[in-house]
């Protein structure tokens, strides 16, 4: 058959839940167009029920990643930025549809995303000497303080930063040990749910990462209210409704990182975001008695 006869074969996006890829329990769909207003693709519009199943996901998955090495999650962090540079033409193209941007920058914006995930990649086994330490007790006891994740994290992933933003609100998360639920960009959710594809064949266990795309609005307070749900980042809620989700985690203390608006998500992520999720745990051992020759441990 010659080119000029080939069906088009486009691309069905799905969500990413439990390490799979199923459509939305409702069937719905939204149209999604780049910045043009020229049709892009059909994505799903998720409901409460799914965010429900990603949560039950997010759940099952977290006893085993958090419990997992910091070494074994550094690794699995950059393997999928192996996998990202191999799909990298791709996502070039898919950014720069869901921004507007040109070919040349819209390869920058990918780029600085594969790096995000190797800096991360390489603070796993390291944020713990940050936060954690020893600690001076008047007494005859070792004190040691040491990070452990927080438990499910919802994230409002980046309005505008279909991509780069995306990234660098997901692997902090991950990185010290919680997992994710992910309400992609409702404008531009294309990137988001082809990362879902590069997590599925990167060695990340399944429900570390899940990815919704839809409406905030609609899934947000139902997640904020979520009692299985730890601790929500608001990176992409405008005010109103941030201050909606503020209030519904309130009900079981939920940590909340409020939205902080960043100009340009290529600059240094620091370690805030990691911390932000981040419970410590402090150990008193017993040291044994102290005679004058000093410890008798």
């Amino acid at each position: 058959m010659s080119e000029q006869n080939r069906l088009s074969v486009f691309k069905t996006y799905k969500l990413y839940v439990g390490g799979k890829f199923p459509r939305s329990e409702s069937g719905r769909v939204y149209e999604v167009s780049d910045s043009k207003g020229n049709w892009l693709a059909n994505a799903p519009l998720s409901s409460r029920k799914d965010a429900r199943d990603a949560v039950v996901a997010a759940r099952k998955a977290f006893g085993g990643w958090s419990g997992a090495t910091a070494y074994n999650r550094g690794q699995i962090l950059y393997r999928i930025a192996e996998m990202l540079e191999g799909r990298r033409e791709q996502f070039v193209r898919e950014v720069g549809e869901a921004e507007g941007l040109s070919k040349s920058k819209a390869a920058a914006v990918v780029d600085a995303a594969i790096d995000r995930w190797v800096w991360y990649a390489g603070w796993t086994d390291k944020i713990g000497q940050v936060v954690g330490g020893a600690n001076p007790v008047a007494g005859p006891y070792f004190n040691l303080s040491t990070p452990e994740p927080t438990g499910v994290v919802t994230v409002i992933a980046p309005q505008a930063s279909s991509f780069l933003g995306l990234v660098s609100v997901i692997a902090p998360v991950i990185a010290t040990g919680n997992t994710a639920v992910v309400i992609a960009s409702e404008k531009a959710p294309l990137p988001a749910l082809s990362l879902g594809e590069v997590l599925a064949t990167s060695d990340l266990p399944g429900g570390v990462v899940n990815i919704l795309s839809g409406k905030a609005s609609e899934m947000g307070p139902h997640l904020a209210a979520h009692q299985d749900v730890n601790a929500i980042d608001l990176a992409g809620a405008d005010a109103a409704l941030a201050k909606e989700l503020e209030i519904a985690a309130a009900d079981n203390l939920k940590r909340v990182l409020r939205p902080q608006p960043v100009d340009d998500w290529t600059g240094d992520q620091g370690t805030a975001r990691m911390t932000a999720f981040l419970e410590t745990k402090t150990v008193w051992h017993p040291t044994g008695s102290l005679g004058a020759s000093g410890s008798a441990y």
